[in-house]
């Protein structure tokens, strides 16, 4: 018999740092909200009219038919994560937050960044080449949003756990095929003139979740290399504690060496040994003996 899999109470909502989920919704919050700042930054300033600027903004970020790509190569890392309204953009983010949960659940926060960021990339691609096949115009002149990475997020979720049920409730079940489902009737219920590009934008996404889920099970861990990009940028800002603690004191033994030179019955080698001492354990921890050593030196030096 079939399990069906439960999401406990605790897991709903991880700490900012462990939650990639709230992360993503961050990210398109802020792209959201920068879009709209920066148009009207080019009303105020460069004195547009708010439907020029607004079509001004929009090609530098949206994903272009592919006719037009080649000058704007980039917008295929930019075009997911704006969304041209308020509503459109606060409903992905529940769909996100949907499907995300699920999949962090169930695989850990690090996958759903990489997974996300993946479907985009997918499903533009196969837009783009979808164009070049006769008579496949693109929907719309530009194409922003975020749909790509969250049908990978809703596929992935699927493959994983297919009997996975969101409970609302202690009775109310819903199984998340049927959920995955309104998602994708409501995608294709919007596509205008149901598009063929559009939905072969919707299917490079998904096709996207279904491999990257496929590899995680086949012990290849796909979107590992994003974190140690991250990690290895931190570590070339962040100082060495090691290095930074070696590099002080070996300055510290230079000026003390300066203070004490070898004189006649003390070797060069036993001064830096009680230097070394006193680096690593302190003045104190000298004897009076080696004091008066290291004492008859300096003096010595001084004279």
């Amino acid at each position: 018999m079939k399990t069906a899999y439960k999401r406990p109470a605790s897991s709903l909502m991880p700490g900012y740092s462990s939650n990639a989920v709230l992360q993503l919704i961050i990210a398109c919050g802020v792209g959201y909200v920068a879009f709209f700042f920066t148009v009207v930054c080019f009303q105020a300033f460069a004195h547009y009219r708010y439907e020029d600027a607004h079509d001004k903004v929009i090609q530098m970020i949206a994903l272009p038919a592919v006719k037009g790509y080649g000058v704007r190569w980039w917008t295929i890392f930019t075009y997911g994560w704006s969304h041209t309204g308020f509503w459109v953009w606060f409903s992905n983010m529940i769909w996100l937050y949907c499907f995300g949960a699920i999949v962090q659940s169930l695989v850990g926060h690090r996958q759903i960044i990489p997974l996300f960021f993946t479907g985009l990339l997918a499903g533009g691609i196969v837009y783009l080449l979808a164009q070049l096949v006769p008579g496949i115009v693109a929907g719309r002149t530009y194409l922003l949003g975020a749909e790509a990475g969250i049908i990978a997020l809703a596929v992935a979720s699927l493959t994983i756990a297919p009997d996975y049920r969101l409970y609302l409730g202690d009775r109310l079940a819903i199984p998340q095929v049927i959920i995955v489902a309104v998602f994708v009737l409501l995608q294709v219920v919007t596509n205008t003139n149901l598009n063929p590009s559009l939905l072969l934008l919707l299917a490079g996404g998904a096709l996207a979740g279904f491999l990257y889920v496929k590899a995680l099970q086949g012990s290849y861990n796909p979107g590992e290399w994003v974190y140690d990009t991250l990690e290895k940028i931190g570590r070339s800002f962040t100082p060495d504690e090691e290095k930074a603690r070696h590099k002080l004191n070996k300055k510290r033994n230079q000026v003390l060496s300066r203070m004490y030179e070898p004189k006649e019955g003390i070797t060069q080698k036993r001064i830096d040994e009680l230097l070394d001492k006193i680096i690593q354990h302190g003045y104190h921890s000298l004897s009076k003996e080696e004091k008066e050593t290291l004492f008859n030196a300096g003096k010595d030096s001084d004279q």
